[in-house]
């Protein structure tokens, strides 16, 4: 999914390109062009996935009880991975052409159906019924009893996100029988236009490859943390969940930077392009900077929502009170990410990352953490390090200003 996610801000960068350009047409053409690479290259990843899950589950975590249920869960899971990364695509042409409420209204809609079918397909009509009575919220149980769910476990977690995967894609379509849609950016008229073939495939792949190498990045950086214990793992999993919450409001500013940028740079207005990037820079440190005073102030509270266990409320209060730290920082690199790629400088971005990741954060996090017995400090800290490198160097980059020359 790494790799549709750089063909995600390759669309939305021709889209929103295009769109100042006013030539609208191929906005639909890098809609149809993103749609069709992702489907050639994301059938044969699912297939390798499903066939070598059995090997690199063990990596992450080799535990009698817990590998089986995750080979369960990755063996259904997978084949999401096709719609959703179709999905990817369909929110780079809208947020690329200004259409961003579609994008609420799909995420909103498909998240609560996932949702729903989670805790039917896990607990199963009676065990649902039962879970909820415990909870005083038996009055609930009647939304799950106009069909027989059955209790799959682990399994029906996974088929609820295939289900969900898929309406999310079915959605985004149909928006496409908009008159606009089909009139103005002509969605449904096949053009084959090498030049945005190139374009998009040499703007997806340094920030798609960026996105693989800095997944396994974090991928090994889970394992190191693991090395200090299930309780450490199990609190690391929880912080990233939580910073979510403040990264996704980051992410929703930064989408928005990036089509703005495009969308003036094809306008031929630059200084309009660096008011966007300021503005948003701005909104999106006082957003994520309010959520880290929270992390900061009130992280016991936070954590208790996520879990009871006391080892891992005590190992998740570092971990958060780092995160709160770094909010304010993480608010400009990730701004200043989608600058550069609005921009259609995708490579500079994929080269400093995967730097500050492979040779910084997960050096420090083994050293600190393992090998010099900081324990979850340790870890935490060379993130902490990592985000404000990234963001530093990002702010070097865009400050001098040679984006504003790329042609796309």
């Amino acid at each position: 999914m790494s790799i549709a996610i750089g063909f995600r801000t390759a669309t939305q960068t021709v889209a929103s390109r295009r769109l100042g350009q006013k030539i609208y047409k191929e906005c639909g053409t890098a809609l149809q062009t993103g749609l069709l690479l992702v489907l050639f290259i994301m059938v044969p990843i699912t297939y390798l996935g499903l066939k070598t899950a059995p090997s690199f589950v063990p990596f992450f975590i080799n535990d009698p009880e817990i590998t089986p249920l995750c080979l369960e869960y990755t063996s259904i899971a997978y084949f999401s991975i096709i719609f959703s990364s179709l999905g990817f695509v369909f929110q780079g042409f809208f947020t690329g052409i200004e259409k961003t409420r579609v994008h609420m209204k799909v995420t909103v809609v498909s998240n609560l159906i996932n949702v729903y079918l989670n805790a039917g397909l896990i607990y199963g009509s009676q065990g649902l019924k039962e879970f909820l009575d415990t909870s005083h919220l038996g009055w609930m149980s009647w939304l799950w009893s106009w069909a027989n769910f059955p209790a799959m476990g682990v399994k029906g977690a996974a088929l609820a996100t295939v289900i969900a995967s898929l309406w999310l894609m079915l959605h985004y379509f149909y928006y496409l029988f908009n008159g606009e849609m089909r009139k103005k950016f002509a969605v449904f008229k096949l053009h084959f236009n090498r030049k945005i073939i190139s374009r998009q495939i040499a703007l997806a792949l340094p920030q798609g490859f960026q996105e693989v190498i800095v997944t396994a990045g974090y991928a090994v950086f889970f394992k190191i943390v693991g090395l200090l214990g299930v309780t450490a793992l199990a609190a690391t999993e929880v912080v990233f969940t939580i910073m979510h919450a403040s990264f996704m409001s980051g992410v929703g500013i930064g989408q928005a930077c990036a089509t703005l940028v495009g969308k003036a740079l094809g306008e031929e207005n630059p200084r309009q392009a660096e008011i966007s990037i300021i503005e948003s820079v701005r909104l999106s440190f006082w957003i994520m900077g309010a959520a880290g005073l929270i992390f900061l102030l009130i992280p016991n509270l936070i954590l208790s929502l996520f879990t009871d266990d006391p080892q891992v409320l005590s190992k998740g209060l570092t971990a958060l009170r780092i995160t709160g730290l770094v909010q304010f920082v993480d608010a400009v690199g990730l701004t200043l990410w989608f600058a550069l790629s609005g921009a259609g400088n995708t490579r500079f971005p994929a080269v400093l990352e995967t730097i500050t990741m492979w040779a910084v954060c997960l050096p420090l996090s083994y050293i600190t953490g393992i090998h010099w017995g900081w324990g979850m400090i340790g870890p935490w800290a060379a993130f902490g390090l990592n985000i404000l490198l990234f963001a530093g160097f990002m702010a070097w980059k865009v400050g001098k200003g040679d984006w504003k020359e790329i042609k796309v």
